[in-house]
């Protein structure tokens, strides 16, 4: 990574041919779409290659920095997708957006439970959201969360078990 950091082109598709199959596979894990992954791998590289003094090797392994970038641009991927999917539903129709009548009081019930759920995560402390976050909707391991975060695999399952009891006390208040 050294010689990346100086511009070093051959270093860098060393670096890709060395991680580009784990960064796709996890931007496809994501994404949940072979194009979308390429794409999202395309932009996290790019943006390796444009900022590669960034990384700093004291503070974790290049395979975790370069996923934590490829799971970010991942994320802003889903984010921008939700959004284009949002504004074209606003320009449908009304009869065209009415959901089925058979569906209308799970699709109501299913909303409602991802609205608390979602309070409960806001309430959680910064570095237990992000465990859960990365354990839950990033399908990283233990091992992994810990690696990526450069801290030891108890810290993290401490972490995770206490958001998890953080947020059943909490949604046990909001069912209650």
């Amino acid at each position: 990574m050294a010689l990346v950091q100086r511009g070093d082109a051959r270093a860098f598709e060393a670096v890709y041919d060395r991680h580009g199959g784990a960064a796709f596979s996890l931007a496809y894990r994501i994404s949940g779409n072979r194009a979308a992954a390429e794409d999202i791998v395309q932009e996290a590289f790019l943006s390796v290659w444009r900022s590669a003094v960034r990384y700093q090797p004291e503070r974790g392994n290049l395979r975790s920095w370069l996923l934590s970038v490829v799971h970010n641009r991942a994320i802003d991927w889903l984010r921008r997708a939700v959004s284009q999917d949002r504004g074209r539903v606003d320009a449908e129709g009304i009869e065209e957006r009415k959901a089925a009548p058979e569906l209308t009081d799970s699709e109501a019930f299913r909303r409602e439970e991802a609205q608390t759920v979602r309070a409960a995560m806001e309430r959680l402390p910064a570095d237990q959201l992000r465990v859960v976050e990365l354990g839950y909707f990033g399908g990283f391991t233990h091992s992994q969360i810990a690696e990526m975060l450069s801290m030891p695999l108890g810290t993290v399952k401490g972490r995770m078990r206490l958001a998890l009891d953080k947020m059943r006390d909490g949604l046990g208040e909001a069912v209650a």
